[in-house]
Protein backbone atom coordinates (compact mmCIF):
# COMPACT_ATOMS: atom_id res chain seq x y z
CA UNK A 1 0.00 0.00 0.00
CA UNK A 2 3.00 2.69 1.10
CA UNK A 3 4.37 2.10 -2.86
CA UNK A 4 1.08 1.86 -4.22
CA UNK A 5 0.38 5.45 -2.28
CA UNK A 6 4.05 6.94 -3.11
CA UNK A 7 3.84 5.18 -6.72
CA UNK A 8 0.12 7.36 -6.82
CA UNK A 9 1.69 10.83 -5.39
CA UNK A 10 4.75 10.74 -8.26
CA UNK A 11 2.25 10.35 -10.95
CA UNK A 12 -0.10 13.00 -9.64
CA UNK A 13 2.82 15.53 -9.03
CA UNK A 14 3.78 14.57 -12.62
CA UNK A 15 0.34 15.46 -14.14
CA UNK A 16 -0.49 18.26 -12.34
CA UNK A 17 3.69 19.81 -13.37
CA UNK A 18 2.52 18.55 -16.65
CA UNK A 19 -0.75 20.57 -16.83
CA UNK A 20 0.50 23.63 -15.19
CA UNK A 21 3.39 23.53 -17.80
CA UNK A 22 0.74 23.23 -20.92
CA UNK A 23 -1.87 26.21 -19.58
CA UNK A 24 -0.09 28.41 -17.58
CA UNK A 25 0.82 31.74 -19.58
CA UNK A 26 4.19 32.34 -17.63
CA UNK A 27 6.38 30.09 -20.10
CA UNK A 28 5.41 32.20 -22.86
CA UNK A 29 5.22 31.34 -26.82
CA UNK A 30 8.28 29.53 -28.04
CA UNK A 31 9.62 30.53 -31.68
CA UNK A 32 7.87 29.33 -35.04
CA UNK A 33 8.96 26.78 -37.27
CA UNK A 34 9.37 30.00 -39.91
CA UNK A 35 11.59 31.78 -37.10
CA UNK A 36 13.63 29.07 -36.60
CA UNK A 37 14.09 28.62 -40.10
CA UNK A 38 15.37 32.59 -40.27
CA UNK A 39 17.43 32.38 -37.40
CA UNK A 40 19.12 29.36 -38.56
CA UNK A 41 20.86 31.82 -41.17
CA UNK A 42 22.75 33.35 -37.74
CA UNK A 43 26.40 32.56 -37.46
CA UNK A 44 25.43 32.29 -33.89
CA UNK A 45 22.14 29.78 -34.19
CA UNK A 46 23.16 26.45 -34.60
CA UNK A 47 20.72 23.03 -33.84
CA UNK A 48 17.34 24.76 -33.07
CA UNK A 49 19.26 27.36 -30.35
CA UNK A 50 21.13 30.52 -30.21
CA UNK A 51 25.10 30.18 -29.66
CA UNK A 52 27.37 32.21 -27.62
CA UNK A 53 30.62 33.46 -29.11
CA UNK A 54 33.15 30.85 -29.58
CA UNK A 55 30.17 28.05 -28.37
CA UNK A 56 30.73 29.07 -24.93
CA UNK A 57 28.16 27.40 -22.96
CA UNK A 58 27.08 26.12 -19.19
CA UNK A 59 29.50 23.48 -18.07
CA UNK A 60 27.22 22.52 -15.06
CA UNK A 61 24.60 20.10 -16.16
CA UNK A 62 20.87 19.84 -14.85
CA UNK A 63 21.74 17.06 -12.80
CA UNK A 64 24.55 19.13 -10.70
CA UNK A 65 21.73 22.04 -11.12
CA UNK A 66 19.18 19.69 -8.54
CA UNK A 67 22.00 18.36 -6.32
CA UNK A 68 22.60 21.75 -5.26
CA UNK A 69 18.90 22.89 -4.52
CA UNK A 70 19.58 21.70 -0.58
CA UNK A 71 22.47 23.97 -0.67
CA UNK A 72 20.00 26.99 -1.45
CA UNK A 73 17.59 26.19 1.14
CA UNK A 74 20.19 25.96 4.45
CA UNK A 75 19.96 28.18 7.61
CA UNK A 76 22.65 30.85 8.49
CA UNK A 77 24.30 30.95 5.71
CA UNK A 78 23.26 34.81 5.20
CA UNK A 79 22.89 34.37 1.87
CA UNK A 80 19.64 36.74 2.76
CA UNK A 81 20.06 39.79 4.37
CA UNK A 82 18.81 39.44 8.42
CA UNK A 83 17.06 43.52 8.30
CA UNK A 84 15.41 45.25 6.04
CA UNK A 85 17.28 46.83 3.15
CA UNK A 86 16.84 50.40 2.96
CA UNK A 87 15.35 52.17 0.26
CA UNK A 88 13.90 55.10 -0.91
CA UNK A 89 10.28 55.66 -2.13
CA UNK A 90 9.35 56.79 -5.32
CA UNK A 91 5.77 58.35 -6.50
CA UNK A 92 4.92 58.80 -10.03
CA UNK A 93 4.00 62.77 -9.89
CA UNK A 94 8.05 63.01 -9.10
CA UNK A 95 9.41 60.88 -12.02
CA UNK A 96 6.73 62.67 -14.52
CA UNK A 97 7.89 66.28 -12.99
CA UNK A 98 11.89 65.27 -13.91
CA UNK A 99 12.92 68.41 -16.14
CA UNK A 100 13.65 67.45 -20.03
CA UNK A 101 17.34 67.74 -19.38
CA UNK A 102 18.49 65.68 -17.01
CA UNK A 103 20.15 62.23 -16.85
CA UNK A 104 19.07 59.94 -13.79
CA UNK A 105 18.84 56.54 -12.60
CA UNK A 106 16.71 54.92 -9.93
CA UNK A 107 17.27 51.28 -9.46
CA UNK A 108 14.77 48.50 -8.00
CA UNK A 109 17.28 46.04 -7.23
CA UNK A 110 18.99 43.25 -9.28
CA UNK A 111 18.77 44.18 -12.99
CA UNK A 112 15.61 46.33 -12.63
CA UNK A 113 16.05 50.02 -13.22
CA UNK A 114 14.32 53.34 -14.63
CA UNK A 115 16.77 55.76 -16.77
CA UNK A 116 15.56 59.12 -17.43
CA UNK A 117 17.34 60.73 -20.28
CA UNK A 118 16.29 63.74 -21.82
CA UNK A 119 12.91 63.57 -21.25
CA UNK A 120 12.92 60.06 -22.06
CA UNK A 121 11.95 56.77 -19.37
CA UNK A 122 13.38 54.46 -20.44
CA UNK A 123 12.54 50.97 -18.17
CA UNK A 124 15.10 48.04 -18.26
CA UNK A 125 14.33 44.64 -17.24
CA UNK A 126 11.66 45.57 -15.07
CA UNK A 127 11.27 42.71 -12.45
CA UNK A 128 8.76 44.46 -10.39
CA UNK A 129 7.35 40.63 -8.91
CA UNK A 130 7.65 39.00 -5.84
CA UNK A 131 9.23 35.83 -7.22
CA UNK A 132 11.66 34.73 -10.15
CA UNK A 133 9.70 31.23 -10.72
CA UNK A 134 6.83 30.71 -12.86
CA UNK A 135 4.95 29.80 -9.72
CA UNK A 136 6.08 31.48 -5.84
CA UNK A 137 5.78 27.60 -4.68
CA UNK A 138 9.41 27.46 -7.24
CA UNK A 139 11.23 30.19 -5.94
CA UNK A 140 12.56 32.30 -3.00
CA UNK A 141 11.09 35.77 -2.96
CA UNK A 142 12.31 39.07 -2.92
CA UNK A 143 14.10 40.11 0.07
CA UNK A 144 11.49 42.89 0.91
CA UNK A 145 8.24 42.70 -0.19
CA UNK A 146 7.59 46.57 -0.62
CA UNK A 147 9.51 48.56 -3.83
CA UNK A 148 10.32 51.92 -4.28
CA UNK A 149 6.92 52.25 -6.45
CA UNK A 150 4.72 49.63 -7.82
CA UNK A 151 4.90 48.58 -11.56
CA UNK A 152 0.75 49.48 -11.81
CA UNK A 153 1.83 53.27 -10.19
CA UNK A 154 4.81 53.74 -12.73
CA UNK A 155 4.24 56.28 -15.16
CA UNK A 156 3.68 56.44 -18.86
CA UNK A 157 7.24 54.48 -20.30
CA UNK A 158 8.57 55.75 -23.51
CA UNK A 159 10.87 52.38 -24.03
CA UNK A 160 11.37 49.15 -22.42
CA UNK A 161 14.60 47.39 -23.08
CA UNK A 162 14.69 43.66 -22.11
CA UNK A 163 17.97 41.75 -22.29
CA UNK A 164 16.83 38.22 -22.26
CA UNK A 165 13.77 36.11 -21.15
CA UNK A 166 14.91 34.27 -17.64
CA UNK A 167 12.35 34.95 -15.40
CA UNK A 168 14.47 37.52 -13.18
CA UNK A 169 14.27 39.84 -15.87
CA UNK A 170 11.39 39.32 -17.92
CA UNK A 171 8.35 38.99 -15.70
CA UNK A 172 4.86 38.53 -16.83
CA UNK A 173 2.82 40.05 -14.14
CA UNK A 174 4.83 42.88 -14.34
CA UNK A 175 4.22 42.78 -18.39
CA UNK A 176 0.60 42.91 -17.65
CA UNK A 177 1.15 45.93 -15.34
CA UNK A 178 3.09 48.27 -18.21
CA UNK A 179 2.04 46.90 -21.12
CA UNK A 180 -0.74 49.55 -21.78
CA UNK A 181 1.47 52.44 -20.53
CA UNK A 182 4.71 51.59 -22.41
CA UNK A 183 4.77 53.37 -26.16
CA UNK A 184 7.64 50.86 -27.66
CA UNK A 185 9.46 47.95 -26.19
CA UNK A 186 12.78 47.19 -27.75
CA UNK A 187 13.61 42.67 -27.63
CA UNK A 188 16.60 40.62 -28.49
CA UNK A 189 15.32 37.71 -31.34
CA UNK A 190 12.73 35.58 -30.09
CA UNK A 191 10.98 37.49 -27.07
CA UNK A 192 8.42 39.43 -29.44
CA UNK A 193 6.51 36.13 -29.11
CA UNK A 194 6.06 36.24 -25.65
CA UNK A 195 5.18 39.33 -25.00
CA UNK A 196 2.51 38.90 -28.06
CA UNK A 197 1.65 35.75 -26.02
CA UNK A 198 0.53 37.94 -23.19
CA UNK A 199 -1.22 40.47 -24.52
CA UNK A 200 1.30 43.20 -26.25
CA UNK A 201 0.41 44.66 -29.65
CA UNK A 202 2.46 43.18 -31.81
CA UNK A 203 3.15 47.10 -33.60
CA UNK A 204 4.63 48.00 -30.17
CA UNK A 205 7.47 45.64 -30.41
CA UNK A 206 10.90 45.83 -31.83
CA UNK A 207 13.31 42.85 -32.21
CA UNK A 208 17.39 42.95 -32.71
CA UNK A 209 19.72 40.76 -33.74
CA UNK A 210 23.72 41.01 -31.87
CA UNK A 211 24.86 44.68 -33.53
CA UNK A 212 21.52 45.66 -35.06
CA UNK A 213 20.44 49.50 -34.01
CA UNK A 214 17.23 51.45 -33.86
CA UNK A 215 16.78 55.61 -33.74
CA UNK A 216 13.96 56.76 -31.81
CA UNK A 217 13.26 60.20 -31.61
CA UNK A 218 17.14 61.13 -31.91
CA UNK A 219 18.04 58.45 -29.37
CA UNK A 220 19.96 55.37 -30.53
CA UNK A 221 19.37 52.14 -29.46
CA UNK A 222 22.14 49.04 -30.39
CA UNK A 223 21.35 45.41 -29.10
CA UNK A 224 24.88 44.07 -28.27
CA UNK A 225 26.32 40.73 -27.44
CA UNK A 226 26.38 38.98 -23.99
CA UNK A 227 27.69 35.87 -23.07
CA UNK A 228 24.45 33.94 -21.06
CA UNK A 229 21.27 31.31 -22.48
CA UNK A 230 17.80 31.96 -22.52
CA UNK A 231 14.84 29.19 -21.45
CA UNK A 232 11.56 29.88 -19.87
CA UNK A 233 10.53 25.98 -19.62
CA UNK A 234 11.57 22.38 -20.77
CA UNK A 235 13.44 22.06 -23.73
CA UNK A 236 13.56 25.55 -24.70
CA UNK A 237 16.90 26.54 -23.97
CA UNK A 238 18.66 28.97 -26.28
CA UNK A 239 15.19 29.35 -28.10
CA UNK A 240 15.68 33.06 -27.88
CA UNK A 241 18.58 35.34 -27.91
CA UNK A 242 19.94 37.21 -25.23
CA UNK A 243 21.84 41.02 -24.94
CA UNK A 244 23.19 44.01 -23.61
CA UNK A 245 22.00 47.18 -24.58
CA UNK A 246 23.60 50.16 -25.65
CA UNK A 247 21.73 53.72 -25.35
CA UNK A 248 23.08 57.44 -26.85
CA UNK A 249 21.60 60.59 -26.64
CA UNK A 250 22.61 64.09 -27.34
CA UNK A 251 26.87 63.26 -26.37
CA UNK A 252 26.09 60.53 -23.68
CA UNK A 253 26.17 57.02 -23.57
CA UNK A 254 25.00 54.65 -21.15
CA UNK A 255 25.83 50.97 -21.07
CA UNK A 256 23.58 48.25 -19.62
CA UNK A 257 24.93 44.24 -19.24
CA UNK A 258 22.29 41.98 -19.02
CA UNK A 259 23.23 38.98 -17.66
CA UNK A 260 26.94 37.62 -18.97
CA UNK A 261 29.91 35.45 -18.20
CA UNK A 262 33.26 37.34 -18.78
CA UNK A 263 33.87 37.51 -22.62
CA UNK A 264 35.71 39.30 -25.53
CA UNK A 265 32.41 41.18 -26.40
CA UNK A 266 33.58 43.54 -23.84
CA UNK A 267 36.35 44.73 -25.27
CA UNK A 268 34.64 44.43 -28.76
CA UNK A 269 32.05 46.74 -27.32
CA UNK A 270 33.84 49.37 -26.07
CA UNK A 271 35.83 49.60 -29.14
CA UNK A 272 32.53 50.51 -31.15
CA UNK A 273 30.60 52.83 -28.89
CA UNK A 274 32.99 53.26 -25.91
CA UNK A 275 33.76 55.43 -23.83
CA UNK A 276 30.80 55.35 -21.90
CA UNK A 277 29.76 57.66 -19.09
CA UNK A 278 27.83 55.31 -17.63
CA UNK A 279 27.76 51.41 -17.28
CA UNK A 280 25.30 49.22 -15.49
CA UNK A 281 27.31 45.34 -15.45
CA UNK A 282 26.20 42.48 -13.83
CA UNK A 283 27.51 41.44 -10.47
CA UNK A 284 25.50 38.71 -8.39
CA UNK A 285 24.33 35.41 -8.29
CA UNK A 286 27.46 33.75 -9.76
CA UNK A 287 29.74 30.75 -8.62
CA UNK A 288 32.50 29.18 -10.10
CA UNK A 289 30.44 26.26 -11.19
CA UNK A 290 28.51 28.72 -13.53
CA UNK A 291 31.34 31.50 -14.47
CA UNK A 292 31.02 30.97 -18.14
CA UNK A 293 26.90 32.83 -17.83
CA UNK A 294 27.42 35.30 -14.71
CA UNK A 295 30.89 37.08 -14.27
CA UNK A 296 32.60 36.57 -11.24
CA UNK A 297 32.74 40.15 -8.93
CA UNK A 298 36.39 40.78 -9.98
CA UNK A 299 35.72 39.94 -13.36
CA UNK A 300 32.82 42.79 -13.47
CA UNK A 301 34.88 45.67 -12.45
CA UNK A 302 37.25 44.18 -15.33
CA UNK A 303 35.04 43.80 -18.16
CA UNK A 304 33.80 47.82 -16.93
CA UNK A 305 37.26 48.84 -17.91
CA UNK A 306 37.14 46.73 -21.07
CA UNK A 307 34.17 48.32 -21.95
CA UNK A 308 35.61 52.11 -21.05
CA UNK A 309 33.24 52.91 -18.87
CA UNK A 310 33.48 56.11 -17.06
CA UNK A 311 32.02 55.08 -14.12
CA UNK A 312 29.97 52.50 -13.28
CA UNK A 313 27.23 50.09 -10.64
CA UNK A 314 27.23 46.85 -9.84
CA UNK A 315 23.05 45.05 -10.86
CA UNK A 316 21.82 41.74 -10.76
CA UNK A 317 22.33 41.80 -6.62
CA UNK A 318 20.39 43.41 -3.34
CA UNK A 319 16.69 41.72 -4.08
CA UNK A 320 17.13 37.96 -4.71
CA UNK A 321 19.20 34.91 -3.70
CA UNK A 322 19.51 32.99 -7.06
CA UNK A 323 22.80 31.46 -5.96
CA UNK A 324 25.19 30.33 -2.50
CA UNK A 325 26.99 33.64 -2.16
CA UNK A 326 26.92 35.77 0.97
CA UNK A 327 24.17 38.39 -0.28
CA UNK A 328 26.62 41.10 0.17
CA UNK A 329 29.62 39.41 -0.97
CA UNK A 330 28.76 41.05 -4.59
CA UNK A 331 29.70 44.93 -3.80
CA UNK A 332 32.56 44.03 -1.20
CA UNK A 333 34.52 42.48 -3.85
CA UNK A 334 33.62 44.09 -7.05
CA UNK A 335 34.31 47.73 -4.96
CA UNK A 336 37.61 45.90 -3.86
CA UNK A 337 38.28 45.18 -7.49
CA UNK A 338 37.31 48.02 -8.76
CA UNK A 339 39.65 50.06 -6.53
CA UNK A 340 42.62 48.29 -7.48
CA UNK A 341 41.65 48.58 -11.13
CA UNK A 342 41.39 52.55 -10.47
CA UNK A 343 37.61 52.59 -11.85
CA UNK A 344 34.75 54.78 -10.12
CA UNK A 345 32.11 53.26 -9.06
CA UNK A 346 28.63 53.91 -7.47
CA UNK A 347 26.51 51.22 -5.08
CA UNK A 348 23.10 53.32 -4.55
CA UNK A 349 20.74 52.02 -1.89
CA UNK A 350 17.21 50.54 -4.18
CA UNK A 351 15.41 54.02 -5.65
CA UNK A 352 17.46 56.09 -5.11
CA UNK A 353 17.78 59.03 -7.51
CA UNK A 354 21.03 59.24 -9.18
CA UNK A 355 22.01 62.30 -11.43
CA UNK A 356 24.34 60.39 -13.46
CA UNK A 357 25.75 64.03 -14.41
CA UNK A 358 26.81 64.62 -10.64
CA UNK A 359 27.73 61.08 -9.09
CA UNK A 360 28.18 60.93 -5.20
CA UNK A 361 30.68 59.11 -3.73
CA UNK A 362 30.51 55.59 -3.12
CA UNK A 363 28.24 54.41 0.06
CA UNK A 364 29.37 51.52 1.53
CA UNK A 365 25.14 51.33 2.50
CA UNK A 366 25.81 47.29 2.14
CA UNK A 367 28.54 46.63 4.79
CA UNK A 368 27.42 45.11 8.02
Amino acid sequence: MILISLISLIALIFVVGFIFIQTSKQFGKTPSDTQKAQYATLNHYSDGAFRNYDNVEVKITPAGMIKMIPEYFKKGTHREPDHDLPREKLDSLEITQTPDSNLELNWFGHSALLLQMNGKRIMIDPMMGPTPAPHPMLGKNRYAPGLPIQAEQLPALDIVLYSHDHYDHLDYESVMKIKDKTVLFLVPLGLKNHLVYWGVDSNKVQEFDWWDSTEVDGYTFVCTPAQHFSGRGLGDRGSTLWCSWVVMNNGKRIYFSGDSGYGRHFKEIGEKYGPFDFAMMECGQYNEKWKEIHMMPEETAQAAVDIKAKTFMPIHWGAFTLSLHEWNDSPKRVTAAAEKLGIPIITPIIGETMDLNHLKPLNKWWEE
